[in-house]
């Protein structure tokens, strides 16, 4: 019997096998975006002007940093998020996407930096979902966190009931672990690499570091050090595993940021989830060249287009369980 469904999803993913190999490949309908706002969250609303009248509905939560609904910040104009709902409101499915709270139009929500947690971006994301669930257009509903988002997304999902998970370069370790990883990776002065452990240790133990080297503040200045405990103490992979929700982790071979380690990890508390790596894509989940500093760039590059195998992953993970 052919169905809506059946056609939909058919449409999507001959769509996404193309369009996400340029910008301006024409999607399956015209995308109708408009202005949304839970309290003082504000956000985008992507759906098909003419597409399915109930369907499936998709949040989107950013990673880490000062991140806005877009996938942009102060350092970064990747599109990200933009690129992700485009593709995925072109193809049939509703999707929602916020500014991070004290960022862009959410910045209210933030007095002082000081006093932000990491659960505070979970009740965000409550808030959203409780939105799209409440949408009359809304049939299934489903989390797609990228980078710290994903483990944002593994906390809401554990207090609300949601279709599925797709985690985008999640992290599968602890935050501090991930950090020092990192900052080994940058050939540091081994003064100043030993600088940054040192604060790195203290402020995971529950401690705060005053005096920070100027290199080092942006990482740990003291208004920020509060927030990156209260992270630290998230162990993504634990908490996945406490989880039975159809769960798929994307994760690119030329990520700089979470790596081979972190899908390892993830994959041991949910040995049933799906898994899609993609050949090339870094974290950002751009087609990037195993040079570093052209990585690097990309994050530079709005125009780049998406890797070509994410949208159709997220299509192929959003019809196997709606």
């Amino acid at each position: 019997m052919v169905t809506r469904r059946t056609v939909l999803a058919a449409g999507a993913c001959a769509l996404l096998l193309s369009a996400s190999k340029r910008l301006d490949a024409a999607p399956a309908f015209e995308v109708e975006e408009v202005p949304w706002r839970d309290g003082g969250l504000v956000g985008t609303f992507a759906a098909a002007r003419h597409g399915p009248r109930e369907g499936p509905a998709v949040l989107l939560i950013a990673g880490s940093g000062p991140t806005d609904r877009d996938g942009n910040g102060p350092a970064i104009t990747t599109d990200l998020y933009r690129q992700i709902a485009l593709g995925l409101a072109g193809a049939g499915y509703r999707v929602l996407r916020y500014d991070k709270r004290g960022v862009g139009a959410s910045h209210a929500l933030v007095r002082r930096e000081e006093d932000l947690r990491f659960d505070q971006y979970v009740d965000d994301a409550l808030g959203a979902l409780a939105s799209l669930k409440r949408r009359a257009d809304v049939e299934e509903v489903f989390l797609a966190g990228h980078s710290e988002g994903a483990s944002v997304a593994i906390r809401a999902a554990a207090r609300a009931n949601v279709d599925g998970l797709a985690l985008m370069a999640g992290p599968g370790r602890r935050l501090d672990q991930i950090l020092g990883d990192q900052f080994r990776a940058m050939n540091l002065p081994d003064s100043m690499l030993h600088k940054a452990l040192s604060i790195l240790s203290t402020v995971a133990a529950g401690g705060r570091v005053e005096e920070v080297p100027k290199a080092l503040r942006m990482a740990f200045r003291p208004s920020v050090q509060p927030f990156l405990a209260s992270e630290i103490a998230v162990d993504p992979a634990r908490e996945l595993a406490r989880l039975s929700t159809p769960t798929l982790l994307v994760q690119g071979t030329h990520d700089l940021q979470v790596g081979a380690a972190d899908l390892a990890a993830l994959q041991r508390g949910r040995p049933d989830a799906q898994v899609v790596t993609l050949p090339g894509a870094n974290h950002i989940f751009k087609d990037a060249p195993p040079d570093r500093a052209a990585n690097f760039a990309l994050y530079r590059d709005r125009r780049a287009p998406l890797h070509p195998g994410l949208l159709p992953a997220l299509v192929k993970f959003i019809e196997g369980q709606a």
